[in-house]
């Protein structure tokens, strides 16, 4: 439970058919206090019993030095994609089914269906709020004890649904992106846990010019556009981050446009490949909506995705999803 619209929509559907309890992590949730109380509130209302688990050591560990890490070593992060592989359907999943629990429910827009044994994850039904792509490095052992209720609902009638039980307060309080944030921003955040600091450097043009003054790697984006505090005849976009020379590298929007990337650490969620000679939807960050390509397996985990449209701002450290119609097959890791 996170006190939210679509953990209660899960908790009052699926309390009509089981023993339901109530669970809530605490993490590092800038506004804990205020987020336990309400999530306290709910479960009395529901009448169910709450749990609270205390997981902030291994989310400083698993979650909040890889975020910090892969910044300082420029790279864009998905914390999220983490989160839920290690903590919420590791750790916290565990504490859950330790606790005599038979299932670990979440409020995720995805579902599960099983054949022969093998689980496989799809697509939510509601296309705004598929949430499929947060949960690409989930396991097996995993999806055999997750149920998500939502998955075949919009967020609409989640709502919907919720003010008909009763509960009238949930509108405006969607969870931000990154739970861990507060409204002071991610460079900030990075700021605050920076041994060097900022660090300033050049900004270069891929023709070898000095443009002006970066202050700190972590602080930009490949296809950033704003905030770079420079000028030029016609629009500069990031389009590499020079760790080497700590460099923040700027050029032409049709500079940021690539047919091919690199992944490692590829994890597919069945065990094993699909048939590698088909042409797959590959997102190459929660936004993008997927581009058909085809996939060479290298050796070590590592892959090369051809697209056949070149993909723009295609970004290392984010997460390449692969897909076949609404199955999540996979995703590695877009390195440099």
């Amino acid at each position: 439970m996170s006190g939210g619209v679509d953990s209660t929509a899960c908790a009052l559907l699926l309390r009509e058919k089981y023993n339901v309890q109530g669970f809530f992590m605490h993490l590092a949730q800038p506004d804990f206090s205020t987020q336990k109380k309400r999530v306290k509130e709910i479960a009395t209302r529901l009448g169910i019993p709450l749990h609270v688990i205390d997981l902030r050591p291994q989310f400083e560990t698993c979650v909040l030095q890889y975020f910090s890490k892969s910044y300082f070593d420029g790279l864009t992060p998905n914390p999220c994609v983490i989160c839920n592989r290690k903590i919420k359907f590791g750790l916290f999943l565990d504490t859950v089914i330790g606790n005599d629990m038979d299932y670990m429910a979440t409020g995720h827009y995805a579902t599960i269906t099983e054949d022969t044994g093998t689980f496989h994850l799809h697509k939510g039904t509601d296309p705004k709020k598929d949430q499929s792509y947060f949960l690409s490095r989930l396991t097996q052992s995993q999806l055999a004890k997750v149920l998500f209720p939502l998955g075949n609902m919009t967020k609409e009638n989640t709502y919907r649904y919720v003010e008909e039980q009763g509960f009238h307060d949930f509108k405006g309080l969607e969870s931000q992106d990154v739970c861990f944030l507060d409204n002071s921003g991610i460079g900030r955040f990075l700021d605050s846990r920076s041994s060097m600091k900022t660090k300033n450097g050049p900004i270069v043009s891929t023709d070898g010019s000095t443009l002006g003054q970066h202050n700190g790697l972590f602080n930009y984006t490949i296809g950033q556009r704003k905030g770079l505090g420079i000028s030029s005849e016609s629009p500069l976009y990031v389009t590499r981050l020079d760790t080497t020379n700590n460099a923040v590298i700027v050029g032409g929007n049709d500079e940021l446009f690539c047919e091919k990337i690199r992944v490692k650490e590829l994890h597919w969620l069945a065990g094993n490949p699909p048939d590698l000679s088909k042409i797959y939807s590959v997102r190459i960050r929660y936004s993008h909506k997927g581009s058909d390509a085809a996939i060479h397996m290298g050796e070590h985990g590592k892959a090369e995705m051809t697209f056949q449209t070149p993909q723009r701002a295609i970004t290392p450290g984010q997460f390449a999803v692969i897909y076949r119609e609404t199955e999540l097959l996979g995703s590695g890791i877009i390195e440099r």
